[in-house]
């Protein structure tokens, strides 16, 4: 992925187990979901003869990849058919992007109502309406890129989401932040908790209602995106929350650091699993175990946890 960052310089970046298991369904591309002014293609997963009131995941592919493959690799689809919700994939183009990544970046795509923000939010509208879904539970979650709009997400959107999960990505505002996308990748931004805060508050607008919850999962020998940034998405975040930057909980989770923030309710409102020695990419496990999903290939690594199996059990999809 890091060869295709270079390549693409002005594009840039980059529960228990329910005794009901539902019929497979097939990824299927959707149009007409909105103006789409992101030009954006959705594509989304629905189980055979899902209920309607399930929970809906979008889940955004990271660079040089593309909806099927994330949603498939990562394990959404399989989870999907496990527990039962849907699952929108969004697209990006080489029109857009010629990496094929997401514009966490570009001012113009990570503004309320604007380019590619809107475009996702148009596609949560349209499943939650055709799968006449939870609206209270819809979450958000990406691969690097894909992390990085999954902030951009929370952040211009906080209504539409009750949570979302951070893969190897990066704080709202971080390329405004640091001057640079590639400083924001490689370093990270110099802000404090209140300075990343207020990126949100300001991305949100009139926004007076709850914050989603967020949880981050990041490989400590990230060397395309620089670990540092799940700090700041930690500092970020919890600022929101209004609460500091103690972890109330210290453990460990299948041996890797687990860190959890609350807030002055003791709701959990920030989460942290640092992937020790892993480098960049989407924490798998694959095997047909009840905490296991996903597989192998080029930015899906195995490292006897499954990203998407932790972020369902926290959002509790099950």
């Amino acid at each position: 992925m890091l060869v295709a960052l270079l390549l693409a310089l002005a594009a840039v970046l980059l529960p228990p187990v329910p005794s009901t298991v539902h019929a497979a369904g097939s990824i299927e591309e959707v149009t007409g979901f909105g103006s789409n002014p992101g030009a954006l293609r959705m594509f989304r997963y629905v189980p055979s003869g899902l209920p309607s009131g399930r929970p809906v995941v979008v889940a955004m592919h990271g660079c040089t990849q593309d909806a099927t493959g994330y949603g498939t690799a990562s394990g959404w689809t399989q989870l999907a058919d496990r527990w039962g919700f849907s699952v929108v994939l969004p697209q990006q183009t080489a029109t857009n992007n010629l990496s094929s990544c997401f514009n966490w970046f570009q001012a113009g795509d990570i503004t309320r109502g604007q380019g590619e923000a809107a475009s996702i939010a148009q596609m949560v509208d349209r499943q939650v309406a055709d799968a006449s879904a939870d609206r209270g539970r819809v979450y958000v979650t990406g691969l690097s890129a894909g992390g990085g709009m999954t902030t951009v997400m929370l952040a211009t959107y906080p209504e539409k989401f009750a949570g979302g999960g951070v893969v190897a990505g990066l704080p709202y505002g971080c390329a405004q932040a640091a001057g640079s996308p590639y400083v924001c990748m490689y370093v990270g931004a110099t802000q404090t908790p209140r300075q990343w805060g207020d990126r949100v508050r300001a991305a949100a607008g009139s926004h007076t209602g709850g914050w989603p919850t967020v949880t981050v999962l990041h490989g400590t020998a990230d060397y395309t995106v620089a670990p540092a940034n799940m700090d700041d998405v930690v500092d970020q975040w919890t600022d929101v929350h209004g609460t500091d930057q103690t972890p109330d909980v210290t453990d460990t989770v299948a041996g890797y650091p687990h860190r959890v923030y609350r807030d002055a309710a003791g709701h959990s409102v920030v989460e942290t699993y640092a992937i020790t020695g892993m480098g960049h990419g989407q924490p798998v496990d694959p095997g047909a175990g009840a905490t296991q999903c996903g597989s192998t290939g080029a930015y899906f690594l195995d490292v006897n946890l499954c990203a998407a199996h932790r972020l369902a059990t926290g959002w509790n999809l099950g």
